[in-house]
């Protein structure tokens, strides 16, 4: 050190410093530069008969967006039970005949079908002639039907008289079910309690598939994270406290790279002039809404479409049953929350 700053060692110092400030300088803009700061982009529509929002916070590429709702039109006109030409639309005006369907809507509609035969029908895709009735989620008033016409409604709910088969002989190789046959004419179904899940799951291959490593899909009652925070913090959930104010949080859990599904009695609902509650969420076995000592289910799970199933599910199946139920599956968390405000969660629940 001393042969260094021998010729002039104060005015070298003093150029060392410099340099170096420059260097540090420079390397920071670098830094800064490369990782600039990006203004997270957001888009909101109404599908599914709710209000969906996708969040990219690492990218400003609008493109992508109008990708996520492409795939929101998709499969709307694919799986909605209103949408007339739908494939779904399709089925339950069939009147018994074989229709053609896309591999997307059959592989969910046999997913939807395992999940009705895995807790013995308490929840069932042949749901809609009950539903129906009640006019949930309509543009009419949801109304209390007369018992009469639920009795004839139920006698058609039975995921027993869908039928599968193979593409037509042009397509063969191309899927295992391409086509659907509901034995009862007067049967039909709605995929409204996987469907969400599903499109979801789509999305995020998307968002991959584009680049994107950092995004928010909420779909409803239905949220999945695309990995983290772009400064690798998690994202934070709030969880609706049944029957409060919209928006008002009983809690919130953070999350990365997974889905956050609740499936609630406290929405889609009414109450008839002697204060009883009536709510979207039907018994396959009266037609009438679940009446057990659940209020909200949360389920966290990487798969959406699994998150989302088993959330109605367990609300169907009631406490003790539905726990059962979700303590046998793999890679779930779980919060449930009873009527009287009591939690039950899994233990692996953040």
């Amino acid at each position: 050190m001393n042969i260094l700053y021998k010729s002039n060692q104060k005015a070298d110092i003093i150029k060392f410093r410099t340099t170096l400030i420059s260097v540090l300088a420079l390397a920071f803009a670098l830094l800064t530069g490369c990782a600039k700061n990006i203004e997270p982009i957001s888009r909101t529509g109404f599908y599914f008969d709710t209000v969906i929002q996708i969040t990219l916070y690492d990218t400003e590429d609008e493109t992508i967006l109008d990708g996520c709702f492409a795939l929101a039109e998709k499969y709307e006109n694919l799986f909605s039970a209103t949408k007339e030409g739908s494939d779904v639309w399709n089925i339950n005006h069939g009147h018994g005949d074989t229709v053609t369907v896309s591999e997307e809507t059959a592989s969910l509609l046999v997913m939807a079908a395992d999940y009705a035969n895995a807790t013995e029908g308490a929840v069932d895709p042949t749901i809609l002639p009950v539903s129906e009735l009640w006019n949930f989620g309509s543009e009419n008033e949801a109304q209390l039907p007369e018992d009469a016409a639920i009795k004839e409604a139920l006698s058609h709910v039975s995921y027993d008289v869908i039928r599968f088969g193979p593409a037509p002989a042009e397509e063969t190789g191309k899927s295992v079910y391409r086509t659907v046959t509901l034995t009862d004419p007067e049967a039909a179904v709605d995929l409204g309690f996987i469907a969400k899940g599903y499109i979801a799951d789509k999305m995020k291959e998307y968002l991959l598939s584009q680049g994107v490593g950092s995004a928010l899909i909420s779909l409803g009652g239905n949220v999945l994270a695309v990995g983290e925070k772009p400064d690798g913090s998690p994202f934070r959930i709030g969880i609706q406290e049944p029957f409060a104010e919209t928006g008002k949080s009983l809690d919130t859990v953070e999350i990365r790279d997974t889905s956050v599904v609740t499936s609630g009695i406290y929405e889609r609902c009414f109450y008839d002039e002697n204060g009883v509650l009536y709510h979207h969420v039907l018994d396959t076995a009266t037609g009438y809404p679940v009446d057990n000592e659940l209020a909200s289910v949360t389920i966290i799970c990487p798969s959406s479409v699994k998150a989302d199933a088993l959330s109605t599910s367990c609300l169907c199946l009631g406490l003790e049953e539905g726990r059962r139920f979700l303590d046998g599956q793999a890679d779930v968390a779980y919060l449930l929350i009873a009527k009287d405000g009591t939690q039950y969660a899994s233990e692996n629940f953040p």
